[in-house]
């Protein structure tokens, strides 16, 4: 099947070539770079990726929703650029033929602080990441997905990826992130409450490190349960103290 890559940038020249290196295969790249400041849209270029640039402005789904529209092929795959294809899954891809199938599922392995990690929210996820370009839109400007209508599928082999390569790279998502999340949960009407917040993020840590098997990853997986647990105080602290200026 002819392919478009669309894949969404912000200062991201340590990933970017290994992110264009393994989508080889595709007829077109497209790159909506959030007007990066370092090497990202010089060494997408060279690599032959075609450029928007574009403002974010915290909407994910808009930003996909415009790579999407700029796709000249029927099938389009997203990525970010801190993942990769494995060479399997990319083979997997090519192999595809003819099919009733409006969207496939990529099952993602990441890693943190170079460790495979097994466990948690974040141990094999499934993401709908390749479809038709005419089969639906995404949603959501946090934590988006594509809303497909009709079949879907899961490929086989791994979507690799390195989110963070130090520590400090952590606790930076997770500032950014969980502002986000506040302003989504403020959206969509849920309520915040000191409950929320003393009892939210230990769930979460119990959910993480317990329930999802983040204790098989060691330590590395006790210091994303804790991560993911602060993430959610953070996110229900700054919607409850918004609320009490109101």
């Amino acid at each position: 099947m002819k392919t478009s890559v669309v894949i969404l940038t912000k200062n991201e020249e340590r990933n970017i070539k290994k992110c264009l290196k393994s989508v080889y295969f595709s007829e077109e790249i497209i790159l909506i770079d959030d007007y990066s400041t370092d090497k990202t849209v010089s060494i997408a270029r060279r690599n032959g990726a075609k450029i928007y640039k574009r403002h974010l402005y915290d909407d994910f789904s808009k930003q996909r929703n415009f790579g999407l529209k700029k796709a000249k092929n029927k099938w389009v795959l997203f990525l970010d650029a801190d993942e990769v294809l494995s060479p399997e899954l990319a083979k997997e891809i090519q192999s595809l033929g003819a099919t009733d199938t409006q969207g496939y599922f990529l099952k993602r392995r990441d890693y943190f602080l170079n460790k495979k990690i097994l466990g948690g929210e974040s141990g094999g996820v499934w993401l709908l990441r390749l479809g038709r370009k005419s089969a639906g839109k995404w949603d959501r400007a946090v934590h988006e997905h594509w809303e497909i209508n009709g079949k879907t599928q899961r490929l086989k082999n791994y979507l690799y990826h390195s989110p963070h390569p130090s520590f400090l790279s952590l606790i930076s998502k997770i500032n950014y992130y969980s502002d986000l999340h506040a302003i989504e949960n403020e959206k969509e009407g849920k309520n915040p409450s000191l409950i929320k917040i003393i009892f939210f993020p230990m769930a979460k840590f119990i959910y993480n490190f317990v329930f999802r098997l983040g204790l098989r990853d060691g330590t590395h997986g006790f210091v994303l349960a804790v991560a993911m647990s602060f993430h959610s105080f953070l996110s229900w602290s700054s919607l409850y103290l918004d609320d009490q200026k109101k």
